[in-house]
């Protein structure tokens, strides 16, 4: 099957969603995402969108809030982009009919940790959802967009798919080939322009706040195709989410336990019952979260635990339910009665910092390419990603990337229609032995949260490399003879994401923002620089 468009972009989230409708007005679009068009990490994103409105607010203050959480590696040229750019998205928001929350008739602001002052805009504890509604809502009576569910981009297309093409050359986009899931089929979409806007990477973690999608499949596609990749290193983690047994479903997704509890009171425990946070921090279980969350992975090391606990009982029954229903009743449904036992909770992975390098227009290292959302390395989160500035980068370089690809297009032919072939499933059969999938799936998010997890360190890196490249070059001699399916295609991404976290980790050799290793417990100037690697580097 063959499919022609101007634009394709990969992925349904913000990024995606918002890029495609200001795309429309110029191109026709074709959206490939691999599950329903609403399952993305944006629709789990619980906080909301950082940006300057009220008046003892500055963009200087909110640029000084980025660039310190950033921990020296923010690229100062796309946070001033992002601060600066970030009221008017908003009000383009508002204008698409997104209800965001308001007092006496005002944005009620929120504050997180890392901002000082209250500048989060959202729709009370459920943003990303909204928003995600109301850029669907437009999305559905847009006649120049044509969205494929149940669609996983395999890889994309450049010159090596062309015959007498040297890999060398690899410098073009021209489309992707795509598994459509439900029909057991394979499209050839030939584009002007990509848009990858696939996410994060949580998945190849055992606990994540992110969605069974998110495996890393865009960032994986573009390291294949030879694009930039950067700062991979630096992955997110909350410090508190709810612990559940999920060995016979290691894609599920963790539900958060909010740091509103801790603020509340809640106090930290071991799986005996003995506090021991103070001897992490002097504010306890009021700690910043990189602290508690290496505080919390130390104690599970030392004692071989899978979890801690969070004890809020204190606070008592009733005041529990009036401040915390949501967190009561996912708790109860589980068997665990928040008011008179204690929650097991463990770090979760949560953002990816790094991804495919793009310039202030979205742009990549690949011609007709751009990156947008979770899946890009922006320069705007450094080696820390501030609270609820994730969703404000994906807008304002959507809208960026957006005005990019309206004066670059009409100079833009799709003219490698005839010699780029179909893909080429000859030498594949069947299997039945998903068992492989399955158990190399536990072994890969076994080993990232054992070895390159929150707390790193040399030995346990190397240990990982050396199992990850085993297992990567096992799924690839068996993806090679097998037919194409979703799962196959996840775990190829999955391994070669490890691999590429791995890699990145080994070459930073001291500790900055989210990589701690405890080989190299200090920061130094040498490494005040992005970790940048290719296909033709690692």
């Amino acid at each position: 099957m063959r499919l022609k468009t101007d634009i394709l972009v990969i992925g349904s989230g913000i990024a995606g969603l918002s890029f495609a409708l200001k795309a429309a007005k110029f191109a026709k679009v074709l959206i490939v995402t691999k599950k329903d068009r609403a399952e993305s990490n944006t629709n789990y994103a619980q906080g909301g969108i950082a940006t300057v409105t009220s008046p003892d607010d500055t963009y200087a203050l909110h640029i000084k809030d980025t660039l310190e959480a950033g921990a020296g590696l923010c690229h100062l040229d796309a946070v001033e982009q992002i601060v600066t750019n970030g009221p008017k998205l908003i009000n383009e928001l508002i204008e698409l009919g997104v209800n965001f929350s308001r007092e006496q008739g005002k944005l009620d602001l929120g504050r997180e940790g890392g901002h000082s002052r209250q500048r989060i805009v959202h729709a009370k504890d459920l943003t990303g959802r909204e928003i995600e509604r109301a850029l669907l809502h437009n999305l559905t009576i847009n006649p120049n967009i044509t969205v494929l569910e149940h669609h996983t981009a395999i890889d994309l297309i450049t010159e090596h798919n062309i015959k007498g093409k040297a890999k060398k050359n690899i410098c073009t986009c021209y489309g992707a080939y795509a598994y459509d899931e439900m029909n057991n089929e394979i499209y050839t979409i030939l584009s002007k322009q990509t848009v990858i806007c696939t996410g994060g990477i949580g998945q190849v973690y055992l606990h994540t706040t992110n969605p069974a999608i998110a495996t890393g499949d865009g960032i994986a596609i573009g390291y294949r195709s030879g694009a930039l990749i950067g700062d991979m290193e630096f992955v997110q983690f909350h410090p508190t989410s709810l612990y559940e047994n999920r060995l016979d479903n290691t894609d599920q997704q963790s539900f958060l336990i909010s740091e509103a509890l801790r603020g509340a009171g809640a106090i930290l425990k071991t799986k005996a019952g003995e506090e021991f946070m103070h001897k992490y921090d002097s504010r306890g279980s009021l700690a910043p979260r990189d602290i508690v969350a290496r505080a919390i992975d130390s104690e599970m090391k030392k004692h071989g635990d899978d979890y801690v606990f969070l004890d809020i009982r204190k606070l008592g029954e009733a005041k529990i339910k009036n401040k915390f229903p949501y967190i009561y009743k996912k708790c109860l449904s589980i068997g665990i009665n928040i008011s008179k036992q204690m929650i097991p909770v463990v770090p979760a992975a949560h953002y990816s910092c790094g991804g495919i390098v793009s310039d202030l227009n979205g742009k990549t290292s690949l011609e007709r390419l751009f990156v947008l959302g979770e899946a890009s390395m922006t320069g705007v989160h450094g080696a820390n990603r501030l609270a609820s500035n994730s969703l404000l980068e994906a807008l304002v370089f959507a809208d960026k990337a957006a005005k990019v690809a309206k004066a670059e297009i009409k100079d833009i032919k799709i003219d490698k229609d005839s010699v780029i072939p179909d893909w080429d499933a000859s030498g594949t059969e069947n299997t039945e032995e998903w068992i492989l999938i399955s158990q190399n799936k536990h072994e890969i998010k076994q080993i990232m949260s054992n070895y390159v997890g929150i707390v790193r360190s040399n030995l346990r890196l190397h240990r990982a490399l050396r199992r990850i490249k085993l297992i990567k070059s096992e799924i690839e001699t068996f993806y090679k003879k097998t037919k194409v399916s979703r799962e196959l295609l996840e775990l190829r991404n999955m391994a070669l994401i490890s691999y590429l976290i791995i890699r990145s980790a080994l070459i930073r050799k001291e500790s900055r923002g989210l990589h701690y290793n405890t080989d190299y417990p200090e920061t130094k100037n040498s490494y005040l620089k992005d970790t940048i690697i290719s296909n033709k580097t690692v």
